[in-house]
């Protein structure tokens, strides 16, 4: 019952693009194309979409540059309620084992970039922002994505971060 909650939201980065545009990473093209890009400068970058509320989020699914087959470096995602991520931020995935990034030492692995994408678990969290970052790979030290997709439902703000959705919500029923 989840749907992208990404597909054409609003996309930031920590710079702008060298190649493609910012939107580019929530409009649904995911293939291997040199148009199908966004490429970012050297060092670690990162790109964040704005969901416009919180959701529960239970899956982020990650394209970098799946052209080549290559490890990406300091992948990290992180959700949060502050568009700064300076409070309440959740780190979902973190392969930084040297903490270069200095937002923490990883413990996930490096993986090769395939076309299928990287998913990464939401395990439910609450949160309005996403944001990625990379820094380079084996092949270059540019930064590239190609897709951005969030999956989640709506969150219930009784809750800590439950969904509300046809198979949790309260319904009056009589058990015996």
């Amino acid at each position: 019952g989840v749907f992208n909650l990404a597909a054409g939201r609003t996309v930031t980065s920590s710079a702008p693009p060298i190649s493609g545009k910012l939107s580019q990473l929530t409009d649904g093209r995911k293939e291997a194309f040199d148009f199908d890009r966004v490429e970012m400068r050297t060092g670690l970058q990162w790109g964040q979409v704005d969901l416009g509320q919180s959701y529960a989020i239970y899956a982020i699914v990650l394209w970098h540059d799946h052209r080549y087959m290559q490890l990406i470096h300091d992948v990290i995602v992180q959700v949060a309620d502050d568009p700064e991520f300076q409070k309440g931020v959740t780190t979902l995935f973190n392969n930084d084992r040297d903490n270069s990034s200095k937002l923490g030492v990883g413990t996930d692995l490096e993986y090769f970039e395939e076309h299928w994408g990287r998913v990464v678990a939401g395990k439910g969290v609450k949160a309005r922002y996403v944001r990625s970052y990379a820094n380079g790979s084996n092949l270059s030290r540019l930064n590239c994505w190609q897709e951005l997709e969030i999956y989640g439902l709506p969150a219930d703000p009784k809750s800590d971060g439950a969904a509300v959705s046809s198979t949790n919500s309260a319904t009056n029923s009589t058990e015996p």
